[in-house]
């Protein structure tokens, strides 16, 4: 079997993605001219598909950059018939941002905007949530763990994204912090018989975990 080139998988992954909103083509030409990280169109779809799949109505974001990621899961949750959609960031540029992308794309009804640290937010938000997505700062990804439990219902989906980490991950040299906390927390979660997990290898990969 020829080894396949993982630059060109990603671009075909892409390509299977339906057309985007305008205003979504909008928040992925200003990543890509700033190289800011989002999450991508095929991870985007991803997670709506995942959102949609289970009927989700209540999505909390750790982690949510100007929107990007939030205006998918905003979609499942318009369609699921409607719910809450939390943005949370630390940045209020961004906040602002995404409350511009989100309202020209008609969710303002959907979300809640928190500028805050995302973990002690989700602590203190009334929960259960039909889905977590965590994009947080790496280092925090396993202590972010035990509070996510508590706060996703049974039968609730994880999403968590960069564990793949560039490839780090792959390399046994590889002891840099950030790259060891993605280890610890897919070591945490893989280990725990109340999660059934699975990592996708699209774009900078992506654990789903399904609370049991």
């Amino acid at each position: 079997m020829p080894q396949i080139n993982y630059d060109k998988l990603q671009e075909y992954l892409t390509s299977l993605v339906p057309p985007r909103e305008p205003e979504m083509q909008e928040m992925e030409k200003y990543a890509e001219e700033h190289d800011f990280p989002i999450i991508g169109p095929a991870c985007g779809y991803y997670c709506y598909q995942l959102a949609r799949m289970i009927k989700a109505r209540s999505v909390f974001e750790m982690g949510s950059g100007y929107g990007y990621s939030t205006a998918w899961f905003a979609k499942a949750v318009r369609e699921n018939g409607g719910g809450v959609v939390h943005h949370t960031v630390w940045d209020e540029k961004l906040s602002k941002m995404a409350v511009g992308h989100l309202s020209r794309l008609g969710f303002e009804d959907l979300i809640q905007y928190h500028v805050a640290e995302a973990v002690e937010t989700l602590r203190q938000t009334d929960g259960p949530f039909d889905v977590i997505f965590n994009d947080i700062d790496k280092l925090a990804y396993p202590t972010s763990l035990p509070v996510i439990k508590e706060k996703l219902r049974s039968g609730g989906l994880l999403i968590i994204d960069n564990m793949i980490w560039h490839g780090q991950i792959l390399d046994p040299n590889d002891r840099e912090k950030s790259t060891e906390a993605i280890r610890r927390f897919t070591r945490d979660i893989t280990t725990d018989p109340d999660w059934i997990v699975s990592l996708t290898p699209v774009r900078d990969g992506m654990i789903v975990g399904y609370k049991r």
